[in-house]
């Protein structure tokens, strides 16, 4: 890998435009005073490493789950899965991500198989931190079902900040482990609901790289993690 490459990473090309914009209110501050105009090469900087979609190598076993979103494992807890999806009414382990407005934004799928239901829900913009963000807050909500039958859920969850959710996929795409899906736009939160009898690989607080941290195994029966700070 090239320095450069450390540095200067692909941008999504949802980003161009707010890149544009941002780069247009600096060019203006620069008129008004050299001191704002600072201000926006930074914040256009920002915007920049915002949108930025780095490659990742994903994990090629069979029965990996991965990370969808950079960030923090925020909750590790039982939960219903989203109704709109229809699937079980029993309580799953759901993971939650969540993402801060300085991590990658671009969301990949945790596992390979058909997308059998997305389904959209308006709602509020709490912080996407917080337990009831899961239910209150606007989401979208995908059901993708593996080879074998199983299915996981994965759901994107608009924060605090966040104002709009991106969905690539359609309904009966084929999508495989690591591929990009979606994105949010400025602060959020991703969760998993694994399939019964999985147990989460990561613990509360750990950080998440989309695409690359093994958040599960599915023929592994090994019991959920714990860690320690250090």
């Amino acid at each position: 890998m090239k320095m450069r490459d450390t540095f200067l990473k692909p941008m999504h090309p949802e980003g161009r435009k707010f890149v544009a914009i941002f780069a247009a209110l600096t060019a203006a501050l620069f008129l008004i005073s050299t001191f704002l105009g600072w201000i926006g090469v930074g914040l256009t900087i920002w915007c920049y490493y915002f949108f930025r979609d780095p490659v990742r190598a994903t994990p090629d076993r069979d029965g990996l789950i991965v990370s969808p979103a950079d960030g923090i494992v925020s909750l590790i807890e039982k939960a219903v899965p989203p109704a709109e999806l229809g699937m079980s009414d029993e309580a799953l382990t759901r993971v939650s991500v969540f993402m801060s407005v300085f991590n990658c934004h671009v969301n990949r799928a945790p596992i390979a198989g058909r997308i059998a239901a997305i389904a959209y829900r308006p709602g509020k913009f709490l912080n996407a931190s917080l337990d009831k963000a899961s239910a209150d807050n606007e989401r979208n909500s995908l059901c993708i079902e593996m080879a074998d039958g199983r299915q996981i859920a994965v759901v994107q969850i608009a924060g605090l900040v966040a104002r709009r959710i991106v969905c690539f996929s359609s309904e009966g795409d084929e999508i495989q482990t690591g591929e990009r899906f979606g994105l949010i736009r400025f602060g959020s939160r991703l969760d998993v609901y694994l399939p019964e009898g999985v147990h989460p690989m990561v613990s509360l607080g750990q950080t998440m790289v989309a695409g690359e941290t093994v958040l599960a195994d599915l023929t592994s029966g090994e019991p959920a993690r714990s860690a320690r700070e250090a």
